[in-house]
């Protein structure tokens, strides 16, 4: 696993520059301080950098502000080394910040990043002085990485951050953070280029002074105008002016955009280097990062030390990295410039100095680097090894997209060889949804397993670098297999593959059989075999919790829990999810990787039941844990039942936007898809009256009411029935009839399958379609069926989403006195689900409002959601305590007491505590 070297970093502020002094900016900057944070953006040198270390120094002359600082590079994009990095700069502040994160970081299940910041941020809650942490060159990082969820960790700190602590970063471009919000806020202040860039006065001071020319007024003028202020332009040009006797000429001369400045400058800077100054640095230009020893390892000298001195006093544009000097980094502009010259002067000497960088960092434990600059050189025989050594330990901690950068760099000639490597490959891109290329590398390293093959490759043909990997490798593959043909709809071929699987691993080894088993599991699920599912599926989980691999046997309790949801056991799913919940937080904190599916499960479950407090909470719970970096599956699942809630509530609109979200988190995984998104966004269509667009969807898929019956298409026909019964009261005579016998054919089917859950659903339908012919009786009939299978499981939801009339159905069932106790309990949970949402079979225009209802505010979710923390403060509030008495009540400090309220306004829009404590309770906050 990768561990990063931490004193390559430098966490704290840089040695205060020779600058020119700039009042007006660092006036703007301590006025910022009060905000959470400043964005200091700007193209390439625009002394954002100078600006801010300038800031730091006067301040810290004064004793007025600490501060830490994290000068990032491209590889800080990875989250894992981004945090580690992140915590040491904290350290600077606090020793004690962060202590058990950084082991926590590269432990073998990954903690939630969300819990991780949450730890983070209460530890900076407890510091006791107000500190500016600078994330400097922000953005080296790649934002389009699947694995970069910086951007997203930054936003959560940022929302949720400490007083104490204000955030400045620096950048080339706009960090994909909330901007907009923090904008409309109030919550940052923003310098631009137009606001960095030197006035007259200040290029006059900066080359006169700071640079030791002596130039005229109508000199620097020039020079300043052609530049447009840009300072890093001037520091070029003032570097090609000393020792010249043309200036004028020179200033004369100068002009053009920025690339053929920097190109012309930098020409005139390196021929006026002496040869060995030259060739270091364009030797050298490969590295990110310098140091003596990797300097010396590259160019092959002795003297890499003694020259980064050199660079650093002529200011040749070097950066140091530390506060001993032991690593610089160039000017990023610098560096692109001299790697073009040395690419062009030195070609066939280019390859080599990378595979002598990549050698020092093999050597020193770097494999992320040493990798790059194998690929760099073209050096693939090595690159190709190190690629497949890092496999087990990247694929361990979930980092299988960054691994597979690596493979995809890789010429394919290089891979065929390799089988162990090529089934690694087929994996990273079936992580990612690319079956069809993963199937093509599966195809490439099975010829391998053939013995006749084995025994007439010779070493160079097929390169093996783990024995025991390559033993396994043929249930590697039909686990594979079973994996796709499942995705694929395939299960007879899912069956045969996982079992192959099993039979080729032996009986002790749970971690290669648990993904074999569990996907057994999922096709006897897809096929409607819910007990043989359940039962697979529990074995996995098993399994895995034997050998410790908590984070998969977590990944089971979804399915063990939908499985039980289907089966209309909802009490039992809702201990399957409580005893794997106790099971992860017993781990202690941060909590595993998989909780937050946890949280989401059980607040399925306890809306169906009707705790509407429950569920809120965690569902909330899930929000806080579950952005984690490449976790698409659960954005799909978190969008989807917040579109139930939104829903139930009656925001239907909203509840269709959170659908399409789904859908855009939706990848291809072999979990069947028995409640497909389409289905959902049908019914509440037909909640909006929009039955014509209802009755296409059923058109364009095929759907009648004589078709062959299946679980994956369970869902969608009783869906259709609902169409169905929709479009009865639009003149289709027999439509209402069609849906009675399609319910009938679905009830048999599902009872047969032991579903339940479908069982109680078309239970309900029938007494509709009952109810709507006129015919109480068999509307009673069906109904009272339908409550003796659902009052032992606690159901509320699926009675109450069927709206007011199966409020006066339940109404007519208690007046014969069916089920008194259950019928007397439901009708109350219909009243705030229900109030105002048009229905089609309401007489009236659906989208006007009932003359006899008065006009209500909106009860929506909100926007952003009330943390648990938040929502623990705003129940204090509720109770009357003073901002005083909530601080000593929850063991926080004051200032962090009085962030919450803020946020709490924000969220709740609303300016006093009353207004906030009415809102809440109008959105059952409450």
């Amino acid at each position: 696993m990768y561990t990063p070297i931490l004193a390559t970093k430098l966490f704290i502020p840089p040695p205060r520059p020779k600058a020119v002094p700039r009042p007006h900016l660092i006036e703007r900057l301590n006025e910022g301080l009060h905000r959470k944070l400043t964005l200091i953006s700007a193209p390439a040198g625009f002394g954002k950098t100078t600006l801010v270390s300038e800031w730091l120094a006067a301040s810290q002359e004064q004793a007025a502000q600490r501060a830490a600082w994290l000068s990032l590079d491209e590889g800080d994009s990875d989250l894992t080394r981004f945090l580690a990095y992140l915590v040491a700069a904290l350290q600077t502040i606090t020793a004690t910040i962060g202590e058990g994160i950084l082991g926590a970081l590269h432990s073998p299940q990954p903690p939630p990043r969300e819990a991780l910041l949450t730890t983070l941020l209460n530890e900076i809650t407890a510091t006791a002085h107000a500190f500016v942490l600078v994330l400097d060159d922000y953005h080296v990082l790649d934002a389009a990485s699947p694995l970069g969820t910086v951007d997203q960790a930054l936003a959560f700190l940022l929302e949720h951050l400490p007083p104490q602590m204000h955030l400045v970063i620096t950048t080339r471009e706009d960090p994909q953070l909330p901007l907009a919000r923090l904008r409309a806020r109030g919550q940052m202040t923003e310098l631009r280029a137009a606001d960095l860039r030197f006035t007259p006065g200040e290029a006059a001071a900066f080359l006169n002074q700071v640079m030791n020319l002596d130039l005229s007024a109508a000199q620097v003028a020039a020079l300043e105008a052609r530049t447009e202020g840009w300072i890093a332009g001037l520091q070029l040009a003032a570097l090609s002016l000393r020792g010249r006797k043309d200036v004028g000429h020179f200033v004369t001369a100068f002009a053009g955009d920025h690339r053929y400045i920097v190109d012309y400058l930098v020409e005139e800077v390196l021929q006026r280097q002496p040869d060995r100054v030259r060739s270091f640095l364009l030797q050298t230009s490969i590295l990110e990062r310098l140091s003596g020893s990797l300097c010396d390892a590259v160019t092959g000298g002795n003297d890499g030390t003694a020259l980064l001195d050199l660079l650093e006093r002529s200011n040749l544009f070097v950066v140091p990295l530390d506060d001993q000097r032991r690593w610089f980094r160039y000017h990023h502009l610098f560096a692109d410039v001299l790697a073009a010259h040395a690419r062009l002067e030195q070609p066939t000497l280019v390859p080599l100095l990378h595979q002598r960088a990549g050698a020092w960092y093999a050597a020193h434990g770097l494999p992320a680097d040493a990798i790059r600059h194998a690929l760099a050189a073209q050096d693939y025989a090595r690159a190709a090894g190190l690629i497949e050594r890092a496999w087990p330990a990247m694929d361990g901690s979930f980092r299988s997209a960054a691994w597979l950068g690596w493979a995809r760099a890789l010429p394919d000639e290089w891979t065929r060889a390799r089988p162990v490597l090529g089934v690694a490959y087929a994996w990273a891109l079936l992580n990612g949804g690319e079956f069809e290329a993963a199937e093509s590398r599966l195809e490439e390293a099975e010829p391998w397993l053939d013995p006749a093959a084995q025994r007439g490759a010779t070493a160079a043909e097929r390169v093996i670098v783990d024995e025991e990997q390559f033993r396994a490798l043929p249930a590697s593959i039909a686990t594979a297999r079973a994996y796709m043909t499942l995705a694929r709809g395939d299960l007879a071929g899912a069956v045969k593959y996982a079992a192959r699987a099993l039979s080729l691993l032996p009986k002790a080894d749970h971690l290669r059989r648990g993904p074999a088993a569990a996907l057994l599991g999922l096709a006897h699920w897809a096929d409607g075999d819910l007990e043989a599912a359940h039962r697979a599926l529990a074995d996995a989980m098993a399994g895995f919790r034997e050998v410790g691999s908590l984070h998969f046997a977590i990944s089971a309790t979804y399915g063990l829990g939908d499985i039980r949801t289907a089966q209309g056991r909802l009490r039992e799913a809702v201990q399957t999810y409580t005893q794997t919940l106790q099971l992860a937080l017993a781990q202690g904190e941060p909590p595993l990787r998989g909780t937050a599916d946890l949280y989401l499960g059980l607040a399925e479950l306890y809306r169906e039941q009707g705790d509407q407090d429950a569920a809120l909470r965690n569902l909330l719970h899930s929000e806080e844990l579950g952005e984690q970096a490449g976790l698409a599956d659960w954005r799909y699942r978190f969008h989807r039942a917040q579109a139930r809630f939104k829903q139930s509530q009656g925001d239907l609109a909203g509840a269709l936007d959170l659908f399409d979200e789904a859908a855009r988190h939706r990848t291809r995984t072999p979990v069947p898809d028995v409640r497909p998104l389409a289905a959902w966004k049908v019914r509440v269509w037909l909640l909006q009256g929009r039955v014509d667009e209802a009755r296409r969807w059923a058109q364009e898929r095929r759907l009648s009411v004589d078709d062959d019956l299946s679980f994956l298409r369970e869902f969608e026909h009783i869906t259709l029935a609902r169409v169905l019964m929709a479009e009865s009261p639009r003149g289709h005579e027999h439509a209402l009839l069609d849906a009675l016998r399609l319910l009938e054919r679905l009830q048999h089917a599902a009872q047969a399958g032991g579903r339940m859950g479908s069982v109680i659903e078309i239970l309900a339908l029938q007494a509709l379609a009952h109810q709507a012919q006129g015919n109480l009786a068999p509307a009673l009939l069906a109904l009272e069926h339908a409550l003796r299978l659902a009052e032992p499981e606690g159901y509320v939801g699926l009675f109450v989403d069927e709206g007011p009339p199966l409020a006066r159905l339940l109404s007519a069932a208690a007046a014969h006195g069916i089920m008194p106790d259950y019928t007397g309990k439901l009708p109350a949970a219909f009243a705030p689900a229900t109030a105002g949402t048009p229905r089609p079979d309401d007489a009236r225009d659906p989208t006007q409002r009932p003359p006899s209802s008065p006009a209500q505010p909106l009860n929506v979710p909100l926007v952003e959601p009330l943390s648990a923390r938040e929502l623990d403060v705003l129940g204090l509030v509720a109770q009357g305590l003073s901002n005083d008495e909530i601080a000593a009540r929850l063991f926080l400090s004051l200032s962090t007491v009085k962030g919450h309220n803020r946020n709490i306004f924000a969220k709740l829009q609303v300016q006093r505590r009353t207004e906030a404590v009415a809102r809440a309770r109008r959105l059952g906050l409450l």
